[in-house]
């Protein structure tokens, strides 16, 4: 049977005609959390159609990278992509450029970069939950998390003398041991920290307002996730249990005991904005379980041990990837004879993730498409790239 809907009328009985209106958000519109601009197409307040502008960022990052005098100067501008979260930039191009090197660095070396990445991804999730407690209307939450992150950037600044870009991980090592404070200081802020999770949980995830502004909208379909490539928690709200730190495990993380966070729907439908939420929350308590694993078995040793004085490589290429705090975070290198890279191609989960924003708002609330960009947490620097 099918149904049909009649056309809404006026008091006096005459059928209202409506048309569909054309709005710009962006790309100077706070929340769209950089210069993103959105193309909405609404009839009344649904969204009919999202179609992304990008580019207002665009710096020809890839471009740059092939015109460095060496491998080693793309540091540098790997940073300036998702830049906040620096330190697994970094991460992802020295694990592509070591496999294609053929580099093996120092078991100390790998257990800082692991501590140091997922610091790096505590620091990430606390700015995409703060921030998107504001789109929420909680501004508490943002408040809290942003002062705990604080102590992160510390602890940056502390080793390698930067706040937000970093240059700390070089192909084969870094640029600086940890300071002899650097392990009491991690430790304080892991006990610390667990208190503000918790406090923060309650406030802002389990509070009735906050529910339904987030739960049964903006659904990603597992399959739909999927087919889109969608990576990271956006992958993982959506009940897909896959995360490329235990499923093609690089560096030493099959070493440490954690769990992978998925979706599950408790507040509505999995794949919910809420979902996605919540799995960022929780992704911090693992973060915390690797880190003071980490540090408690930190080994001794030289991390400038394997840096190589001259990085000439074999004509070839390889493709490193490790999971950022936004997805997969992939870097392919072509190499030549040469002493610079021939090409450099960026895998950028949050550009693949933004591509799905069409499909999960159509249908909804113009109100609930804030909610939407927000829960996909992208980073324009990465984007447009």
């Amino acid at each position: 049977m099918i149904e049909t809907i009649a056309t809404p009328k006026t008091s006096t009985g005459k059928s209202l005609r409506t048309e569909e209106m054309i709005v710009n958000m962006g790309p100077q519109h706070p929340s769209t959390h950089g210069v993103l601009r959105l193309e909405v197409v609404l009839d009344g307040e649904i969204v009919v159609d999202v179609i992304p502008h990008l580019g207002y960022l665009h710096r020809c990052f890839e471009k740059h990278c092939e015109h460095m005098t060496s491998y080693q100067q793309v540091i540098p501008y790997v940073d300036r992509m998702d830049y906040v979260a620096a330190m697994t930039n970094e991460f992802a191009f020295v694990v592509a450029a070591e496999k294609m090197l053929k580099i093996e660095v120092p078991e100390r070396v790998h257990y800082i970069r692991i501590i140091m990445a997922e610091l790096q991804r505590i620091a990430s999730h606390l700015i995409a939950i703060g921030t998107f407690g504001i789109d929420m209307g909680a501004f508490t939450p943002f408040l809290y998390y942003f002062r705990d992150r604080e102590k992160i950037l510390e602890l940056f600044e502390m080793t390698c003398g930067a706040r937000l870009l970093y240059n700390y991980m070089w192909i084969g090592g870094l640029s600086h041991d940890i300071p002899p404070q650097f392990v009491e200081k991690t430790k304080e802020f892991c006990t610390d920290f667990k208190k503000t999770l918790k406090e923060v949980n309650d406030l802002l995830n389990y509070n009735e307002i906050f529910i339904k502004r987030t739960a049964n909208v903006g659904i990603l379909p597992k399959d739909l996730a999927v087919n889109y490539a969608c990576s990271g928690p956006m992958l993982r709200g959506s009940g897909v249990n896959f995360d490329l730190r235990r499923d093609d495990p690089y560096t030493l993380y099959n070493k440490f005991e954690w769990d992978v966070i998925v979706g599950k729907g408790e507040m509505g439908t999995v794949g919910d904005v809420w979902d996605r939420n919540i799995v960022r929350q929780r992704e911090m308590w693992e973060s915390l379980r690797i880190i003071e694993q980490a540090i408690a078995g930190i080994p001794e040793g030289d991390v400038q041990k394997a840096i190589p004085k001259r990085i000439r490589p074999v004509p070839g290429d390889a493709y490193g990837r490790i999971e950022g705090p936004r997805g997969e975070l992939g870097f392919y290198i072509v190499a030549e004879d040469n002493v610079t890279p021939y090409r450099i191609k960026a895998r950028a989960p949050a550009f693949v993730n933004l591509s799905v924003i069409n499909e999960i708002s159509k249908g909804a609330m113009l109100a609930d498409l804030v909610a939407i960009i927000g829960s996909i947490d992208i980073v324009l620097g990465e984007v447009d790239r």
